[in-house]
């Protein structure tokens, strides 16, 4: 399956592309952001029909980052975007990969609601999911263990007819 507009292509992960998409998720600039898989985890994610693991990349067909979209077959229509990662950062790529996935989701798909959770201090990124239409939630406080401090989630959502009257 390929996604395709002028800037980027969302195509599906192959093996071959395990290695930049876990370079990319170990990158310093990006770990702090996110959940950390192993080979093994995204290996099991490419070839699980739930799972929409896609390698972003740009007009020349440069890998730029990655994303992965679960509950594909959710039986309350509920799809999640589990991760956006973009390698090259400050060009626009993530907000267009979110608009590109979010389009696909609710044109191919029956799904009612699109949610992801994004990390209080990822303030970036939120603003990004708030641009392309998303509404806060609420917040898990305190649910991840980093280290030896935590992390809270906030969660955030659009639903069909909000991005339909978007449109």
């Amino acid at each position: 399956m390929i996604i395709h507009s002028e800037a980027l292509d969302l195509q599906r992960t192959t093996v071959q592309d395990l290695a930049f998409v876990l370079a990319t998720e170990q990158n310093v600039g990006n770990r702090a952001y996110i959940g950390v898989w192993s080979k093994e985890e995204h290996t099991t994610a490419i070839h699980d029909s739930d799972i929409l693991h896609l390698t972003i990349r740009d007009h020349s067909g440069k890998r730029v980052g990655y994303i992965i979209v679960t509950g594909l077959q959710d039986t309350h229509l509920s799809v999640c975007i589990k991760r956006i990662v973009i390698h090259s950062k400050g060009l626009g790529y993530g907000k267009l990969s979110l608009q590109l996935v979010s389009d696909w989701i609710f044109r191919h798909t029956e799904s009612h609601r699109l949610w992801l959770d994004v990390r209080d201090h990822n303030h970036r990124a939120r603003h990004v999911y708030e641009s392309c239409g998303f509404t806060l939630e609420g917040t898990l406080r305190e649910c991840i263990k980093v280290g030896e401090h935590f992390e809270s989630l906030h969660i955030m959502s659009i639903l069909r007819h909000e991005y339909m009257e978007r449109e």
